[in-house]
């Protein structure tokens, strides 16, 4: 049997798991001990195993994760949400899709401080979903809105599927998190202009509201000052070379701890939330990243990353056009994974073969930064397209009255937005490294 086969039966073995809802990381690591155990014996499996944990949890740099998710709990539990919300409709609200339009920079303002798709969505929409309904917004475009602005809480510094890509590829954190700012607010203006011409085409889904005093906007602003700052201290000490992003991450979840004080929205119990909010959503994580490990090492076994990475260098297809179908592959990973499960998989073996591509003319930390953030971008439409289509179902369990049928109708215009964003970048590299070229000059 051929290495390819050895995968190919690999890969399916994990896909029938995952579709009897074993936990993907079950999914990954059952496949992977049995191949390990087929290819090299039980004495090789055996051996493996007992350094597997220690050789995964003792890389220093996945100690930045657990921090960061600490932070997005702190910024979750201590109201910061609601405060970007209300600043965000005081500014931009009295326009026509402006309430909606409030959701979105909520969304992004708010994965600043908390680096979760998932979270963000929740978050939000137990803010901004009544608000919306209230003030007479469709069903379809008030959950549609919420579930695509949830996800740019996984693109917009900081990300926890980039932070893992960064460690899996051997790349700087900090510029893979200064490549993500420019698609970030691509995306955010991508889904402001299709609210706006939502709102142009149907006005009756989305009335204006009265316009707000200053009064009441200063009101607003004063509320957000302490998200202002965490940003400014955490990001901006990162990128002068002040602390590392573990430093920063550990810096951040003080300050939104702080933050969650200051505003009195922390209690003893909304504490100990956020520190086993944060502890189950690492050790997922951790969990993952060991059921991938023994996949991955099933895989490299059978000599498949390699035939593979000659395979595709081989092809009389040019480099762009293999680029593009592992994109596509990644459009149909979606269907069936999270984002941070399919980055943990696919990277160990697809990666390397990207590398040996000519794309571009670019160098190869500049090629592999362009290459995240593009995959980052596919896989964040993973969240609101189905079948799977995770923040769909978070925004229906806080939406009963509104069919999911409905919602995911209305994300196709976001998504149509998402394709032509993944277009453009594919095709001007520039794009997304114009930050990181210009810090480091």
């Amino acid at each position: 049997m051929s290495s390819l086969q050895i995968g190919g039966l690999l890969f399916l073995a994990m896909l029938v798991l995952m579709s009897l809802r074993v936990p993907i990381s079950a999914s990954m690591f059952i496949p992977g001990a049995i191949g390990y155990w087929a290819i090299a014996g039980h004495s090789s499996l055996l051996n493996y195993l007992k350094g597997l944990a220690f050789a995964r949890f003792s890389v220093y740099d996945l100690s930045v994760i657990p921090l960061f998710i600490l932070m997005g709990q702190f910024a979750t539990q201590g109201g910061l949400s609601r405060a970007l919300f209300n600043f965000a409709n005081a500014a931009v609200g009295h326009f026509r899709g402006g309430m909606a339009m409030a959701s979105i920079y909520a969304c992004a303002a708010f994965g600043a401080v908390c680096g979760s798709s998932v979270a963000t969505a929740a978050t939000l929409s137990q803010v901004a979903l009544p608000e919306m309904r209230r003030h007479g917004y469709s069903g379809r475009l008030s959950t549609a809105t919420l579930a695509v602005g949830g996800t740019l809480g996984i693109l917009i510094p900081p990300s926890v599927p980039l932070v893992v890509y960064a460690i899996l590829t051997e790349q700087n954190i900090a510029k893979l998190f200064l490549a993500a700012f420019i698609p970030g607010l691509l995306a955010t203006v991508g889904y402001c202009a299709v609210i706006w011409i939502t709102a142009k085409l149907r006005p009756d889904l989305a009335p204006a509201q009265p316009k707000q005093t200053i009064e009441k906007r200063l009101r607003a602003f004063i509320e957000i000052w302490p998200i202002l700052a965490v940003f400014v201290v955490v990001f901006g000490g990162i990128y002068s070379g002040i602390f590392t992003p573990t430093e920063g991450a550990a810096v951040g979840a003080l300050g939104t701890f702080a933050a969650a004080l200051f505003r009195r929205e922390l209690n003893w119990q909304t504490f100990k939330n956020c520190l086993l909010g944060a502890a189950e959503t690492s050790g997922m994580i951790f969990l993952i990243f060991l059921g991938a490990d023994m996949l991955n090492s099933a895989l490299a076994l059978s000599q498949m990353p390699t035939n593979l990475s000659d395979w595709v260098t081989s092809l009389e297809w040019s480099p762009l056009a293999i680029v593009a179908s592992i994109i596509a592959l990644y459009i149909v990973l979606g269907f069936f994974m999270d984002e941070l499960s399919a980055v943990i998989l696919t990277i160990p073996v697809i990666f390397p073969a990207v590398m040996g591509l000519d794309l571009w003319g670019l160098e190869y930390s500049d090629k592999a930064i362009w290459f995240g953030i593009l995959m980052l971008i596919v896989m964040q439409m993973g969240l609101v397209h189905p079948p799977v289509g995770l923040n769909i179902y978070i925004i229906n369990s806080l939406s009963r009255d509104v069919p999911i049928l409905e919602t995911f109708k209305g994300v196709i215009p976001f998504l149509a937005s998402d394709l032509i964003r993944v277009v453009f970048l594919f095709f001007f590299p520039s794009v997304t490294l114009w930050l990181v070229h210009l810090m480091n000059q």
